[in-house]
């Protein structure tokens, strides 16, 4: 009986062997095929440095933190740096934001601090809390551990965060090792800066506004800002708004020499897109329309929709230029506004800066059915414009439609404004006059790309101006009537 057994097993074997060997072949193949084909969705050179560039979108602010508000404006800027993101742990012995010390082991509970977005990290806690601000301490009873946090919205970003003071969230001593209160709040605290790159007005608004009406629009009032970083003419103009979202002033933290106590604290505001809101991941499913209408009421902006008729419906559409003094200038601005006059527009041209009053700003751009505009931070007023008003940003020559694109053009359709490209044409830019006519940066844009970030912005954003071709200017403005709403 064993010998037959034996002999009745043994091609089982072989051919389980067989199915195995064969399996690990095809794995191998499998392998080989995904290596040689698939290890990247991106096929160029190019392609890998625009991603990455795109997720690290940066427009220099006006005032770095070095600068005061009167000094020139600095010219937007991508980082490079890859970023170093952890993936936010479900477990209180994984942290985030460097924190120090264990959890229990196999807790369940979210941790304090964990992250919400690649670019956003949030600490959340209830119970006896103590804000010490000169001392960048968070006291929280509860906890085991210490969690350091940055509360801006841009991890992903080292050169904002070196400019992003830290806090740290602490177990609360027991007894008299405990600071006293000196001020008690019985609603809960939100802890944000206004460090990085606040100061520009892209940043002011991707970075800092948007996540901040994301994470506290819930509260409907009832929550008091805490601002780390605090610069007091940036908050001026922003006063409307925070009073949008809060019936308390906004606390100066790092300066005030209190010591706040709260029922709950909550310290970073959460990002979802670049200039956008995500209504599938926000508290009440609100939108970046919900945003918009918020600024409408804190700027007293009564216009909601734009009309070829204009604002009184039977006169003519306003055209906004946006004017910028400094590289990526319109050098026949005054042509253009006559060609403007000419297709039945009425026109105004504004240069907004940071001594520009914000609400008195906010209302021209309000006014306007048509904005057009060289890539630049001064687009970032498109969240002020009407339901149904168009959007012309005038694309620099260099091949930059990647980066106009994430920073206007997707966002414009979430804000309900019709979005249209002016692509300059090399006799349109500057560049023809100060490189020949063989040079790599005319010839080809995408090997000045593979150079790198710096040489691309040196090239194309810091030495370019616009001289508009006005016949194509003039179709372009005919195209944007015909996409205004009727009156």
């Amino acid at each position: 009986m064993k010998p037959s057994l034996r002999s009745r097993q043994e091609p089982r074997r072989v051919s389980n062997s067989v199915i195995i060997g064969a399996m690990l072949l095809s794995l191998c193949v499998l392998s080989i095929v995904k290596a040689r084909y698939c290890a990247t969705p991106f096929g160029k050179a190019e392609d890998q440095l625009q991603e990455q560039m795109n997720a690290s979108i940066r427009m220099e602010t006006e005032e770095s933190p070095a600068r005061t508000p009167g000094e020139e404006e600095e010219e937007e800027e991508v980082a490079t740096t890859a970023p170093a993101v952890t993936t936010p742990a479900v477990v209180a012995t994984s942290g985030s934001g460097g924190g120090k010390g264990k959890g229990k082991k196999g807790s369940k509970a979210k941790p304090t601090c964990y992250m919400t977005s690649k670019r956003s990290e949030r600490c959340d806690a209830s119970g006896d809390i103590r804000v010490d601000g000169n001392r960048s301490t968070i006291y929280v009873s509860g906890i085991d551990r210490e969690w350091r946090t940055k509360p801006y919205a841009r991890y992903h970003d080292p050169v904002a965060m070196a400019h992003v003071r830290e806090y740290t969230l602490k177990p609360l001593p027991a007894g008299d090792a405990a600071p006293a209160c000196t001020r008690n709040h019985s609603v809960p605290g939100f802890l944000f800066s206004n460090g990085g790159f606040s100061g520009n007005l892209y940043h002011d608004y991707t970075d800092v506004l948007m996540p901040l009406f994301i994470s506290t629009h819930q509260f409907k009032g009832r929550v008091q800002f805490l601002l780390t970083g605090m610069k007091p003419w940036w908050v001026a103009k922003f006063t409307p708004f925070f009073q949008q979202l809060t019936r308390f002033d906004v606390i100066d933290v790092d300066n005030d020499r209190e010591v706040h106590c709260f029922p709950r604290i909550v310290v970073g505001a959460t990002f979802h897109k670049d200039m956008g809101v995500d209504p599938r991941r926000s508290p009440g499913h609100v939108s970046v329309v919900d945003f918009k209408r918020a600024l409408r009421r804190a700027f007293g902006l009564g216009r909601e929709a734009a009309s070829r008729g204009g604002a009184t419906g039977a006169g003519r559409p306003r055209l906004l230029i946006i004017s910028r003094r400094g590289s990526r200038r319109f050098l026949n601005e005054r042509e253009m506004a006559r060609a403007a006059a000419a297709a039945g527009f009425e026109v105004r041209v504004a240069e907004p800066d940071q001594h520009t009053d914000m609400a008195t700003f906010a209302r021209l751009v309000n006014s306007a059915d048509v904005m057009v505009g060289v890539h630049g931070a001064g687009l970032t007023n498109m969240v002020f414009l009407p339901r149904g008003a168009v959007l012309i940003q005038v694309v620099p020559f260099g091949g930059l439609e990647w980066l106009t694109g994430v920073t206007f053009k997707d966002p414009a359709a979430d804000m309900e404004v019709s979005y249209m490209d002016y692509n300059v044409k090399l006799e349109e830019s500057s560049l023809i006059d100060q490189y020949p006519r063989n040079h790599q940066v005319l010839t080809d844009p995408d090997a000045v790309h593979k150079q790198g970030w710096d040489a691309l912005k040196t090239a194309y954003l810091d030495k370019q101006n616009i001289r508009m071709d006005l016949d194509r200017f003039r179709a372009t403005l005919q195209e944007a009537m015909s996409r205004l709403p009727s009156p």
